[in-house]
Parts: structure tokens; C-alpha cells; sequence
């Protein structure tokens, strides 16, 4: 299979690398390097150590600076809606990340939390390549046109809020239960661990959610079940 032309996504980004294998690295998922013996290059691991530190400036100032008068919790709340992995995929589907990724054929095939998960390492990967290639302000002027016109969004729908904190608040509400979760399953060795959490409405399940904690499953859940309940 022929690597694709990385220019057009370059392009898209309005970035013109002085050293297009720091693009390319960071659009390579190791799985690729499994398959691909042959390939000279490396893979975006510590592209996204790099861009996910750079990502957590950048954000926080822009937050700091735009809302003077907000705590320190609220402004956590909102970072962390702004840059979680839901919202970085979402921004990469957005880039055509999909076109350009260098993945294993069974990588190749996921979709959902998988493919999203993928694609928020890929976006702060490329955070990290042009931080490398250009410089910080390189990378926060990326980050500020892919990310910062969210956040309006992200407090129209109290996105920010914790998803379990939300649906319990609402579920009392109009329902007057308290929501509980139920480990439904969980696969794969301890350190690759998938739970899969059901939260439901006394006997009801209303919806599930699959998380490399239960933590992360059991939020996920929360979200589902506040879109399947039209709460959201």
C-alpha cells in the first residue's frame, strides 16, 4: 500500500513544515510499525507526550485570559471539556485526519471510542510536530483555530459539567430515582483493561459505556444516558 501524500493535509492545516517527517510521525500509529518492518520512521508517542503539555498551556491561558472572573474549579471544568478526547477527535475528523492516518489493518478498523481515542493522540501528536517544527506560537495559533471557538458551546450546554454529577442531578429531578452502574463486562489483559458500565434507572438500563477504567466507562455511560433520555 503507498503512503499517502501528506501535503493536502498540510495544506488544510495552513502549515508548511520544514521537516515534513515530523507530519508524518505524527500521523504513524505503532501498530503501523508492526506491519510495516520496512518503515524508516517512528512512531507518534512522544509527539503526543510533547503536544498534550503544549495543549494544556494553551488552553489554560486562553481560559485564564478569557474569563477573569471564574474560579479555579470552573476553569478546570472547562479545560478539561475542551481538550477531552470527544472534542479532539471531533476537531480531527474535522482537519480529514481519517485520510492520512498510517494504522495496522485491525487498527484500521476501528470505530467509535477506538477511532476517537486514536484520533485525540493524533491531533495532540501534530500539536507537538509543529511546536518541534515552528515553535510555540506555531502551536497555540493551531490550537486557538481548531479548539477555542468551541468554547461558547461547551458553556451553552454545560458540557463541562460532570457527566454522572448531571445525569444523577436530573434523574432525581425528574425522576426521583438516583441512577446506579453496573459493571456489565470487562476484556483484555490488566494493562489494556475494557469495562464495559451500564447505568441504569432502577431496573431499567438506560444506557452503556466502554472505558479503559470503570471511571471512564461509568462517565461515558452517564453521557449515553443523558443523550438517550433527551436530557442533554
Amino acid at each position: 500500500m503507498p503512503m499517502p501524500d501528506f501535503e493536502p493535509l498540510a495544506s488544510t492545516l495552513g502549515l508548511t513544515f520544514n521537516n515534513p517527517r515530523l507530519l508524518i510521525e505524527a500521523l504513524t500509529h505503532r501498530s503501523y510499525l508492526n506491519e510495516h518492518r520496512e518503515y524508516a520512521g517512528g512512531h507518534n508517542e512522544r509527539l503526543e507526550f510533547l503536544g498534550d503539555a503544549v495543549l494544556e498551556l494553551a488552553a489554560t491561558d486562553f481560559l485564564f485570559k478569557k474569563f477573569p472572573a471564574k474560579s479555579e474549579g470552573e476553569l478546570t471544568s472547562y479545560r478539561a471539556a475542551l481538550v477531552n478526547t470527544v472534542s479532539l477527535a471531533e476537531s480531527a475528523r474535522k482537519l480529514g485526519f481519517n485520510d492520512f492516518l498510517l494504522l495496522s489493518k485491525g487498527e484500521a478498523k476501528d470505530t467509535g471510542r477506538a477511532r476517537d481515542v486514536i484520533l485525540a493522540d493524533t491531533f495532540e501528536a501534530i500539536i507537538g510536530a509543529v511546536y518541534l517544527d515552528q515553535g510555540y506560537g506555531a502551536a497555540e495559533a493551531f490550537i486557538a483555530k481548531s479548539l477555542y471557538g468551541k468554547i461558547d458551546e461547551v458553556i451553552a450546554k454545560r458540557s463541562y459539567q460532570d457527566a454522572k454529577s448531571r445525569f444523577q442531578e436530573l434523574a432525581q429531578e425528574k425522576r426521583g430515582v438516583t441512577p446506579f452502574y453496573e459493571t456489565l463486562s470487562q476484556e483484555g489483559p490488566d494493562h489494556a483493561k475494557l469495562f464495559t458500565i451500564g447505568v441504569f434507572l432502577g431496573e431499567e438500563e438506560i444506557a452503556r459505556g466502554e472505558g479503559q477504567s470503570k471511571q471512564e466507562a461509568e462517565q461515558i455511560a452517564a453521557e449515553a444516558g443523558l443523550a438517550a433520555m433527551k436530557w442533554s
